[in-house]
């Protein structure tokens, strides 16, 4: 099996309603999202993939969905108070954690055609979430 990795960064705000420490309030990330596509066979050019193809899907669907971006559960009571400012925010159906993000990327990627093995993200230096399929 051969696996490329291709790393992409990008920066989001969120909380986590019902957490019970720090991070129900309003906070952000710097991240790192490190997105691994495996082939058992290398293509015509030697490659899994060209690495490009793989920045080319992530960064298309971060620059619009996440990056910069306020990431909130569907239910969050802020939703009218951003709208009535005209602020950006993505309502999602699930808490908006490091594991749900990976798996956002991980099936974006997947209905692009890549054969994603796994995206691993880096919520801090010290600390990430990944989501595979097995």
């Amino acid at each position: 099996m051969f696996v490329i990795t291709k790393e992409v960064y990008f920066c989001y705000g969120h909380r986590l309603m019902n957490h019970p420490g720090k991070c129900r309030n309003l906070h952000g990330h710097s991240v790192k999202a490190s997105i691994s596509i495996k082939s058992e066979q290398l293509n015509e050019q030697g490659m899994v993939c060209d690495f490009a193809d793989v920045r080319d899907a992530v960064e298309s669907f971060v620059d619009q969905h996440l990056d910069h971006n306020f990431l909130l559960h569907k239910n969050d009571p802020i939703i009218p108070a951003l709208i009535a400012n005209n602020e950006r925010f993505l309502a999602i159906d699930e808490h908006p954690t490091a594991e749900v993000l990976s798996k956002m990327i991980y099936q974006h990627l997947k209905q692009q055609g890549l054969n994603v093995e796994q995206v691993v993200l880096w919520e801090t230096a010290s600390a990430h979430a990944c989501y595979r399929e097995d």
